[in-house]
């Protein structure tokens, strides 16, 4: 059995896609779609930078949707792959859970540009820039986690936002808080922790007002029964109902990434082989959650080319 995984933000890079297009008029065509969606010339920015403004929330989440679904829409297009045939479930990190619905048809690619413009701006803005920040544990489980930033908070917001795999964790939370986060880690049993280049703590109570405009946007939004069940990153199991996704969705923008179990429940189920659409952050994260399960990255023409021909 396999799964398409679709990455989050950190996957974005100036000249992402831009090899994809040359060889693909399929591809062309995504990107030119996204920038008709948003009325932006993201492709172009895509392609040549500046990297300051891509790598802006409102921008990034866009960008790197538009890149994975550029690479899928290659293999089931142009390669003639059908996702039910290829893939038993899809899933994605944060932002690309939006990216894996959009792929398993839960709604239109135009659709999933404006939602994830609307949810960077949203994100963005929820915070004042500097007062809330992430970091990332290295060597620290779910549990360490959760004490260092048990410990750190002291009155202000200190949360788990992704766990990702068995020794990486990432906190969420005011500035003050993961700065103590930091500095209690080593002693307390993390290898080290490291501040992320991210513009707003996302995944944790104060990006309530970001779940408050997203609930606004996704009950505007039509959204289907994806043609194959999306493990979703809250609950970290399948789902196709979608009022369900609709609801999931919302708190996804406050609550953690439950990324290491969902990967587990997938190898669970039957999965053995993991694909990335987009990106090679995946990956090895999906390596320290289950060893023994095939993973592939696809960003090339020759890796879609070479994916197609081993499912035909």
């Amino acid at each position: 059995m396999r799964a398409f995984l679709f990455p989050g933000q950190g996957s974005q890079s100036v000249g992402m896609g831009a090899a994809l297009a040359e060889a693909s008029r399929t591809a062309r065509d995504t990107f030119e779609q996204v920038d008709e969606a948003l009325w932006q010339g993201l492709s172009r920015l895509m392609r040549e930078g500046p990297e300051d403004q891509l790598t802006l929330t409102e921008n990034a989440q866009p960008a790197i949707m538009a890149h994975a679904l550029a690479v899928f829409q290659v293999l089931t297009r142009d390669c003639g792959i059908e996702l039910g045939r290829a893939a038993q479930f899809v899933a994605g990190h944060s932002l690309g859970e939006y990216s894996a619905l959009c792929a398993a048809g839960a709604f239109d690619l135009p659709t999933a540009a404006k939602l994830l413009k609307r949810r960077g701006q949203a994100m963005q803005a929820a915070v004042p820039v500097g007062q809330g920040v992430m970091a990332a544990l290295l060597g620290a489980d779910l549990d360490k986690a959760r004490t260092i930033a048990e410990a750190a908070a002291q009155g202000e917001v200190c949360a788990v936002a992704n766990d990702n795999d068995p020794s990486q964790v990432v906190l969420s939370g005011h500035k003050g808080a993961i700065e103590r986060a930091i500095g209690l880690a080593k002693e307390m049993g993390a290898k080290r922790a490291v501040l992320l280049p991210v513009s707003a703590p996302f995944h944790c109570s104060l990006m309530q007002p970001a779940a408050n405009a997203m609930a606004e946007a996704l009950g505007e939004t039509e959204i289907a029964s994806p043609a194959v069940p999306v493990f979703a990153n809250v609950t970290a199991g399948p789902e196709q109902e979608p009022q369900r996704i609709r609801e999931l969705l919302v708190e996804q923008v406050t609550g953690m990434v439950r990324w290491r179990e969902s990967v587990a429940a997938m190898r669970e189920a039957g999965v053995d082989e993991f694909v990335e659409l987009g990106g090679k952050v995946l990956g090895p994260m999906v390596k320290r959650i289950a060893p023994d399960a095939k993973v592939t990255s696809l960003l090339s023409i020759d890796d879609i080319e070479a994916l197609a021909k081993e499912i035909a």
